[in-house]
């Protein structure tokens, strides 16, 4: 008599998923045992602060508060149910996932130049869509995250040497130059530096070598910049620019940064409890950081610092130990987009950097937003999960 051997258990969530009850039975044990709660608690904690803040600011002087905060609390529970829901797709699925976001958001895009619509008037730039049931939406948001899977799987395939490096950056320049120009065009150069050092991230963690990497950054400084400076940048944007390389030179242009100063100055240990509020242009959405300070002091700005960095050297972690190269970049690469972000957001607030309308992820106002942020969120949870639950 002849023994068949049991076949050997299979632990993705393709097998989890359709195996019947029992296999709902073991995907809901696997599922939330491979949860990783070192990503999802900071990402809880900043949404949780960014409302607490978002209620003080808006409730003085927001003609629709509460409602607006109550959005905004609502685009924050969907978001965490849309990350987990994704941590249930099978990471071979990515790639595919991938693609579509990246050509939808390339028709997202050329909607904008054709559309009705325009924001030029109050943001200085038409990079807004006004959909039904969703209101405002920038397609150059969701863009980076299609660009970014995309461009790691194009990566990875020149690691495996199945195409050549030439064809390969032939390739990628094609695939992330298109979106680029479209959102220079708009022009909306703070998204545009996200991505370009979201990409420049994931092509160091690639290998290339520093003497390449060093003439790339010569070259953008001696031929783009110039470029960028006579064709592309808006008078507004230069003199941001210019107020930030000669400080003084223009009170009325760094008039944004002197009360981001006073309000963060404000806010002392714990706050400002006198009732008497600074104002900022924009403190609920790009200088969200002087409000943090306002309302929470130095220790929540702290907790913030804190709450950012815990979770991208997480993120850094799970992309060390992705199962696949296109993972491991694919989380370089989000995670590059969340420290700009967070970086510039932070750093623009005290005068370290150039003012650009950065938001602060997961903080600021803006429910599309946040729900991009946690797609992105999703995605890194997911390459996490996946080691996690193979393990299991």
């Amino acid at each position: 008599m002849t023994l068949t051997p049991p076949k050997p258990i299979r632990s993705d969530r393709r097998f989890i998923m359709s195996g019947g009850k029992s296999g709902i039975i073991l995907l809901r044990r696997n599922y939330f045992r491979s949860v990783d709660y070192w990503l999802v608690i900071p990402i809880l904690l900043l949404s949780l602060i960014g409302i607490y803040v978002l209620n003080k600011v808006l409730s003085s002087g927001f003609d629709d508060y509460p409602s607006i905060l109550y959005r905004q609390a609502a685009a924050a529970v969907l978001g965490m149910a849309i990350a987990l829901f994704i941590c249930l797709i099978d990471t071979h699925f990515l790639k595919a996932i991938g693609w579509i976001i990246y050509i939808a958001s390339i028709l997202l895009l050329l909607l904008v130049f054709v559309d009705s619509f325009s924001m030029v008037d109050q943001w200085g730039a038409d990079s807004w869509l006004n959909l039904p049931f969703i209101g405002t939406f920038q397609p150059s948001e969701i863009a980076k995250i299609g660009m970014i899977i995309v461009t790691a799987y194009y990566l990875e395939a020149i690691k495996n040497k199945e195409i050549t490096i030439v064809k390969g950056f032939m390739f990628i320049s094609l695939v992330d130059g298109l979106p680029l120009l479209m959102i220079l065009r708009q022009p909306d150069f703070g998204t545009a530096m996200v991505i370009i050092f979201a990409l420049m991230c994931m092509i160091f963690i690639w290998g290339i070598k520093y003497r390449y990497l060093f003439l790339g950054i010569s070259a953008v400084i001696v031929g783009v910049i110039p470029i960028l400076w006579n064709f592309v940048f808006t008078s507004i944007q230069k003199s941001r620019i210019l107020s930030f390389v000669f400080a003084g030179s223009d009170p009325k242009g760094e008039y944004n940064l002197i009360q981001a100063k006073k309000a963060i100055a404000s806010g002392g240990l714990i706050g400002n409890r006198t009732g008497e509020v600074v104002n900022v242009p924009v403190k609920w959405a790009d200088f969200i950081y002087t409000a943090i300070s306002e309302h929470m002091g130095f220790i929540g700005t702290t907790m913030v610092v804190i709450l950012a960095f815990f979770f991208l050297t997480r993120s850094i972690y799970v992309a060390s130990k992705a199962s696949q190269k296109s993972y491991t970049y694919t989380v370089i690469g989000l995670a590059g987009a969340f420290a700009f972000h967070f970086i510039e957001s932070m750093g623009m607030s005290v005068g370290l950097l150039p003012i650009t309308g950065i938001p602060l992820p997961f903080i600021s106002l803006g429910g599309s937003a946040l729900l991009v942020n946690f797609i992105s969120f999703g995605i890194i949870l997911n390459i996490s999960m996946e080691r996690s639950i193979e393990r299991n």
